[in-house]
């Protein structure tokens, strides 16, 4: 896991304190020495030919830290992210460093917030595809500082910009049980119907912008008990002893997420202290963001043993998509 440059935004127990990034602009308020940002040149600041350079350059150093020149590389590596596009990408470009023959590269790209789950669910299918004892890599690169536009100044814009965050995170798909680990269960993935204009990734001449409506809690909320019922079947717990008993990792794409998730859902603080805490302590790092909620939930104490971990995130399409983890170990 890599998060640096922490910086406090806001302060509220269930609002980001403290949040990533990569980029020095976002460090002071000199705008004569901004790197992107010098809106005395350019009044959206540089464009996306320079933004995705930056991000060539950072996940390019990002895959060499997580990958030493004596550490083994994965049979398959699954590259995610919706932050950038580079190719080759920072997962081939290591793969060709280390001369590795036997890494396949897979991307994963521009799905948005819920792009663990269906990364997962590759890694899985690869596993099972096998007879051979593998093991397959996800590694989640988003950098959201790159696509902030300071000119924009819609309260939509600036909602967005006070909640995103960079971060990055690496883990490892076994056949093999280890001493800490979630076993996979189950997933499920939809589209809410007539949601397509509700929330949107787009590229522009500066950056990438993003939209996201007002109306996304109260759809998802409407939607949410009946796509985990359809997910609890998939699995042999009824859905009123995963609501009971589960811990949730609900990915924060702000307060009112979790919130609105929790009230439907008739939720226990207990069941979604990790997700609040992971948007606390590192805001909304898109995809990445579950990753580090499963890692809280893996490293408590409190979480039993064979728990239930019911993951649910969202992203463009409208696109709701949920798993069924159980804590090992």
């Amino acid at each position: 896991m890599l998060l640096e440059d922490l910086k406090k935004i806001e302060r509220g127990t269930k609002k980001i304190q403290t949040r990533g990034t990569q980029l020095s602009d976002l460090e002071h308020k000199d705008w004569k020495s901004m790197f992107i940002f010098r809106l005395d040149k350019h009044p959206r600041g540089l464009g996306l030919k320079e933004r995705t350079a930056f991000f060539n350059k950072e996940v390019t150093e990002l895959f060499e830290r997580f990958y030493p020149e004596k550490e083994e590389l994965p049979h398959h590596l699954i590259h995610v992210t919706c932050t950038g596009y580079a190719s080759p990408s920072g997962a081939q470009k290591i793969v060709s460093l280390r001369g590795s023959r036997k890494t396949q590269v897979t991307h994963a790209y521009h799905m948005g917030c819920y792009g663990a789950l269906p990364a997962i669910q590759m890694g899985t299918g690869f596993l099972m595809s096998s007879s051979k004892n593998l093991f397959v890599d996800v590694v989640h690169t988003e950098l959201c500082s790159l696509h902030i536009n300071p000119s924009l100044h819609t309260k939509e814009q600036l909602v967005i910009e006070s909640l995103f965050a960079d971060g990055f995170i690496k883990y490892r798909l076994e056949k093999q049980r280890s001493a800490s680990c979630f076993r996979v269960l189950a997933f499920l993935e939809e589209i809410v119907p007539d949601s397509i204009q509700d929330m949107s990734w787009a590229c522009t001449d500066s950056c990438f912008e993003m939209l996201i409506s007002k109306e996304v809690p109260f759809k998802i909320g409407q939607q949410l008990k009946s796509f985990l019922e359809r997910l609890s079947k998939k699995v042999e717990v009824s859905f009123e002893e995963l609501l009971k008993k589960a811990v949730f990792a609900i990915h924060p794409g702000g307060p009112k997420i979790i919130e609105q998730v929790s009230r439907q859902l008739n939720l226990e603080t207990a069941q979604t202290e990790h997700s609040f805490e992971i948007l606390k302590s590192r805001g909304n790092m898109s995809s990445a963001t579950i990753p580090h909620i499963w890692e809280k939930i893996l490293s408590d104490p409190k979480v039993a043993k064979d728990a239930f971990v019911v993951s649910v995130a969202f992203g463009p399409g409208l696109t709701c998509a949920g798993s069924i983890l159980q804590k090992q170990g």
